[in-house]
């Protein structure tokens, strides 16, 4: 049921947001030297890694670490790096990997490979039994604001208290947030 939702969920969102979808990798191609997708190296089910593509909001030069381990975060930005990620712009593309199956709506958030803390803690915890998601029940307790084990913690109760019904509330919580531009990070 999950997956089927999923796929009609990200084709709808997909047909929907098209044109949003190539004005954005425009403005991101117009504003900055680089390609408009930045693919980066994720952990998925089980550690698996997969690539998740996001809008490109920093230059090509980033180092490829998580954000908040970047000294100086603000001086990667590309000109609409910001808007993208203030608005949430930059997931849009993650719509491919939830359609491949490397992703579901709701999940935890996928680790980077190189962010060991975060990938142990998941294991010890059993979380990387779970698909990551575009969203999460930590996402919608504190997202960027929270740090790595009180994450871990809320990756562990939705693993324990998943369910469809509680999907379409972080759905509908997540809708509200990014409205809303709650703890999101630069």
């Amino acid at each position: 049921m999950k997956r089927f939702f999923d796929i009609a969920l990200a084709l709808s969102a997909g047909a929907f947001l098209f044109f949003p979808l190539a004005v954005t990798a425009l403005a991101v191609r117009m504003t900055s030297s680089g390609p408009a997708l930045y693919w980066s190296d994720r952990v998925g089910r089980y550690n698996r890694i997969f690539k998740m593509p996001k809008f490109r909001s920093m230059r090509v030069d980033t180092p490829a670490v998580a954000t908040h381990l970047l000294e100086n975060p603000d001086q990667w930005l590309t000109p609409i790096g910001s808007f993208l990620r203030k608005s949430s712009l930059d997931e849009l593309p993650q719509l491919w990997c939830i359609l491949c199956g490397d992703m579901s709506f709701v999940g935890p958030r996928p680790a980077l490979f190189n962010q060991d803390d975060l990938i142990g803690l998941r294991t010890a915890r059993g979380v990387h039994v779970l698909v990551p998601g575009l969203t999460g029940w930590a996402q919608i307790n504190g997202r960027d604001d929270l740090p790595i084990r009180q994450k871990v913690t809320l990756d562990e109760e939705y693993l324990h208290r998943r369910s469809f019904g509680l999907d379409l509330k972080i759905i509908a919580l997540t809708i509200a947030k990014v409205l809303k531009r709650e703890s999101v990070a630069h």
